[in-house]
């Protein structure tokens, strides 16, 4: 019959716990500040630059979107496939002509993380009609077309997209 030695049992020292703590608090700390650098990096979290300044603009904005439904315009935007794949804005007035002179400042902003936005370039295609000029980038999107007679913004439209 053999015998098995026996190790004694392994005492817990005062030195063992803190290395067990120390070791322990550290990982956790390596990860928190590699977390929050990737979260500080990736997004600003500023949505807007001045609230005070978006705060006196504010009654400009009530004031503009009065006019802009006192004209009762019809302004539609629709993602054309063929023959190219695009952006096609239709402008139509109150007594439903169609509204030339206009020009589209079109503006795709990312929903998350205003670095990403894409502006885009459109042409008048036909009376009452504006085209987008450039590709398209893939994904969901809040299209803002703003149309301008002038340097006076006399639309503004906000909605969610996917392309």
């Amino acid at each position: 019959m053999a015998t098995t030695a026996q190790r004694p049992p392994r005492i817990l020292t005062g030195r063992a716990v803190l290395i067990y703590l120390v070791s322990f608090f550290g990982v956790i700390f390596a990860v928190n500040f590699v977390m929050v650098r990737v979260a500080v990096s990736s997004f600003s979290g500023v949505e807007t630059e001045s609230s005070y300044k978006a705060g006196l603009t504010f009654e400009n904005d009530v004031a503009a979107a009065h006019a802009q439904d006192a004209l009762h315009w019809t302004v539609e935007a629709k993602l054309e496939h063929a023959p190219a794949r695009g952006i096609v804005i239709t402008a139509r007035d109150a007594k439903d002509q169609p509204l030339a002179g206009l020009a589209a400042q079109v503006l795709l902003a990312h929903p998350t993380d205003k670095r990403n936005d894409v502006s885009l370039d459109f042409a008048e295609i036909s009376t009452g009609r504006y085209g987008s000029l450039g590709p398209l980038p893939e994904g969901r999107w809040d299209l803002v077309i703003n149309l301008k007679r002038g340097d006076h913004v006399v639309f503004r439209s906000k909605s969610r997209i996917s392309l």
